[in-house]
């Protein structure tokens, strides 16, 4: 199906998606007051680190790789730091000898995907490849048998097909299935992988896009190229507790992002129409208030993980300003980090007040934070 794009909404796109462009060498938020933000975020967590190492370990030994991961990537903490080093030790402790996850001796199977896929991220970040070379080899092994495939018995017309799930039982989403694509790519997974091509059909499923790509019912009643959370069992979003009275799914801005960057994972260019859509529904629903696409009641919902998300996809995409659909351009990494300064707390903690998917947890949140300003140091 051919999508004819607005004239207007082309000539931003195709500016927009284009790094370095004249008169625009400077971008980013000031350095003294990113340093700031970050400083204080990273003081928080050096405060917070549990006996075992990590943070919020009862809650979730996932927690750990969130921070670790935003700690290691702002650049201002070496990794001989003890915090950095009794970190590691933590995830040490978690391999999985038998199953080879990464996730605990005894790791309830339903966090096995999420707590794996963020450890790998973890140690990738830590640049130690010798010592954890057989580690991250061995989750990458165990990663893909999570995958939803022929494996299962499941067939490419199945809407399970190339996603991941909480573990190889679970319904597939497109929340776990970024996080199972950032690891394989940071893990150096190359691009030809058949995961990739299996998962590009999973999210192509999850958007609202009618095309040769994706075959759901419900992907052509909105079509405005948003991602809603997964196609799987008939389409679900987080914008709604159903589908609408005509059987639409409306789509939400963490899963845009999230949909966009997994495509380009996956070996999906930014000029396929997929990404295009999703770019232009970015331009019409770009903020750094809420997460765009949830009514007013859910608008703070995962905003942590919103503010991650946005900036890793922008960074991927390679663009440095995105214009909006009134022709504003917005300079992304300044505006997240005055975002993120805004809502720090004294002690340097963020903590969300809409407290949805564990976002009540400030080790959580501060990690989501530290992982999206890692994306919007000043140059």
């Amino acid at each position: 199906m051919k999508t004819t794009f607005p004239i207007v909404l082309i000539t931003l796109a195709a500016g927009s998606l284009m790094r370095g462009q004249a008169g625009d060498a400077k971008r980013g938020p000031d350095a003294k007051s990113w340093e700031s933000v970050t400083a204080k975020a990273i003081q928080f967590v050096r405060g917070t680190q549990d006996a075992q190492g990590g943070w919020s370990t009862a809650q979730s030994p996932g927690i750990n790789g969130v921070v670790l991961t935003g700690v290691l990537r702002t650049g201002l903490v070496p990794i001989k730091d003890p915090m950095i080093e009794k970190s590691l030790k933590f995830i040490e402790s978690l391999a999985n000898p038998d199953q080879k996850h990464i996730a605990g001796k005894d790791a309830k199977v339903q966090l096995q995907n999420y707590v794996t896929s963020i450890n790998v991220m973890a140690l990738v970040q830590a640049h130690q490849d010798e010592k954890y070379k057989a580690l991250i080899g061995d989750a990458v092994a165990f990663l893909k048998k999570l995958q939803w495939d022929e494996g299962e018995n499941i067939d490419p017309k199945n809407d399970f097909y190339g996603g991941a799930g909480y573990d190889s039982k679970s319904r597939p989403d497109l929340s776990n299935t970024q996080l199972f694509l950032d690891a394989l790519k940071a893990a150096g997974v190359p691009p030809d992988d058949p995961a990739f091509k299996k998962a590009a059909k999973f999210v192509s499923r999850c958007q609202n896009l009618k095309s040769e790509q994706n075959d759901q019912p419900w992907s052509k009643l909105i079509n405005d190229g948003s991602f809603i959370y997964t196609a799987a069992t008939g389409g679900v979003t987080k914008v709604v507790d159903k589908a609408l009275d005509d059987g639409s799914l409306p789509g939400y801005g963490s899963m845009t992002y999230a949909g966009i960057k997994s495509l380009i994972y996956c070996g999906v260019s930014k000029d396929d129409e997929r990404v295009k859509k999703a770019y232009e529904w970015i331009q019409k629903n770009y903020t750094v208030e809420k997460n765009p696409g949830m009514p007013e009641v859910r608008s703070q919902w995962g905003m942590y993980y919103y503010y991650h998300t946005m900036a890793k996809c922008l960074d991927v995409l390679g663009v440095d300003f995105v214009v909006d659909a009134k022709g504003v351009k917005h300079d992304w990494r300044k505006d997240i980090t005055e975002a993120l300064a805004k809502r720090q707390k004294t002690d340097g903690s963020f903590i969300n007040p809409a407290p949805n998917w564990m976002e009540s947890n400030p080790n959580l949140d501060t990690g989501y934070a530290l992982m999206a300003l890692s994306y919007c140091k000043p140059k």
